[in-house]
């Protein structure tokens, strides 16, 4: 329901500073603690779980790596799988030959130059093979704490419908949402906005009836809402 009388959004415009406020804490209320739903118990885990979720569901990412991290879950214990040996686990992932062989390179890399722990810094993850400022982004937030935000389809999707920080490329979003999303939120915003985008706000049929953001959303084509009278 909308609050009575606070007034709709206007279509097409931007969210204003007290409507990104009322936008967060719908989803935080919604949704207290979240975080990603891949599957990871280190930093080193998440961080390749990461490199091989590009152009992959993390389903999908999933199913692989809990067959893989229960054999090798270190930079040395995937290193001595070879790149043949840790395709056998990652062969049902999009672009697994590649992926397969970045996550060596990384690996190795690892235990050269960091101790095979995994860099806390912009510079050093996105040094590592297979590591852009997507991938560094997730690891800085969901491993470190850090409140990056790491623009994939779905935030870019979101961000653009709803009047939240559009932009024509994702480092455009990427830099609005960093300026505009209120400190309290910055820690878990990158979470909530993706699963906003894969659950509700949905490329092909988004779930309008049931947003709890409806009445704030600025994107003209959006469908009716239960959440309003």
């Amino acid at each position: 329901m909308t609050a009575p009388g606070k007034p709709r959004a206007a279509r097409g415009s931007k969210l204003t500073p007290d409507e990104i406020v009322e936008l967060f804490t719908r989803l935080r209320a919604a949704n207290p603690h979240p975080t990603t739903e891949l599957e990871y118990t280190t930093p080193f885990e998440l961080l390749v779980a990461v490199v091989l979720s590009a152009q992959a569901t993390d389903v999908g990412v999933n199913k692989a790596t809990r067959k893989l991290y229960p054999v090798a879950n270190t930079p040395a214990a995937i290193l001595a799988l070879g790149e043949d040996g840790l395709k056998r686990y990652i062969n049902t992932i999009g672009l697994y030959n590649a992926k397969a062989a970045n996550v060596i390179a990384l690996c190795r890399l690892l235990l050269e130059k960091h101790g095979g722990e995994v860099p806390h810094t912009r510079e050093e993850l996105e040094a590592l093979p297979g590591v852009g400022r997507k991938t560094a982004n997730v690891v800085l937030n969901t491993a470190f704490g850090e409140p990056t935000i790491a623009v994939d389809t779905h935030i870019f999707r979101v961000s653009n419908r709803t009047g939240l920080a559009p932009g024509k490329d994702v480092r455009t979003v990427e830099d609005k949402l960093v300026k505009l999303v209120p400190a309290e939120f910055a820690r878990d915003a990158h979470h909530w906005l993706i699963l906003h985008g894969r659950y509700t706000c949905k490329a092909r049929k988004p779930d309008c009836l049931h947003c709890p953001i409806h009445d704030l959303c600025r994107w003209p084509e959006k469908g009716p809402s239960s959440w309003q009278t």
